[in-house]
């Protein structure tokens, strides 16, 4: 399954307004605070732009305009063109003054997620990890576990996506084993993660993406791919089993 991802930071987005429908401005307009407008803006941008590229349409405003993101029933976007069902399946995700868009033809279940690398206590990690994860992460070098953690909880969120739920289900039904993150030591019985830091960030380039799996505890297993870029993890989760994520090119042309 192939799945195309593009990202963008809110210096990407038009400042012009004439890139969103007239319900989408209605919309904008009856947000009342500037932080939420903002990341709405942007996500519509990124969402508008990625199925653009995917589509290798000639984007401009007007374009953009004819292309709109509506919440299913159960809260997932889902693209329109000229008020007609796009044929692919899309995931969201903003934080911290960034957002991605994932896609993929329909008839798959795609989750994606942005999440910042940050200290988290030990009373997050009993509430929301399971014991598997909890283990995992009690391996791990001090250095290594911020970014040990934002990974575990963004493949979380990006498999609730794809299931279709989102934070409504208990994170602990989705078990991640991110594939091969902790390396072993030159004792078998020893496993290390010191240097991995310096190993993702050396990998994390724009398609340096790193394998993981999600166990669903209703029986099913999603596929995925991880990358670190500064402080922000990226997760993309699908089933069947996606290929390593294809870069899309924003190709807005500013002012038109």
């Amino acid at each position: 399954m192939d799945v195309y991802w593009l990202e963008q930071t809110e210096a990407d987005v038009d400042v012009h307004q004439n890139w969103l429908s007239s319900g989408e401005l209605l919309r904008l307009d009856a947000m009342p605070f500037a932080r939420r407008r903002n990341d709405w803006r942007l996500g519509r941008w990124t969402a508008k732009n990625a199925w653009a590229a995917y589509m290798k349409l000639p984007v401009d405003s007007q374009v953009l305009r004819e292309i709109e993101i509506r919440p299913a029933s159960t809260g997932a976007p889902e693209l329109f063109f000229r008020n007609n069902p796009a044929n692919v399946t899309i995931s969201l995700s903003h934080r911290a003054g960034a957002a991605i868009c994932a896609i993929s033809s329909t008839g798959g279940a795609l989750g994606c997620d942005l999440e910042i690398v940050e200290a988290r206590s030990s009373a997050f990690l009993a509430d929301y990890f399971t014991p598997e994860e909890q283990a995992l992460v009690s391996q791990a070098a001090a250095s290594d576990l911020p970014w040990l953690v934002a990974l575990l909880w963004s493949a979380k969120e990006s498999t609730l996506k794809a299931l279709g739920e989102g934070l409504r289900l208990d994170t602990r039904s989705v078990i991640v084993d991110p594939v091969d993150v902790l390396r072993q030591g030159s004792a078998a019985t020893e496993p290390a993660v010191k240097g991995l830091s310096a190993e993702v960030g050396s990998s994390s380039s724009l398609n340096g993406w790193l394998p993981l799996s999600v166990r669903h505890t209703g029986g099913q297993t999603y596929r995925g791919w991880w990358q670190l870029k500064g402080i922000l993890m990226h997760t993309i989760v699908a089933f069947p089993t996606p290929n390593e994520p294809i870069l899309l090119a924003s190709r807005f042309r500013h002012g038109k």
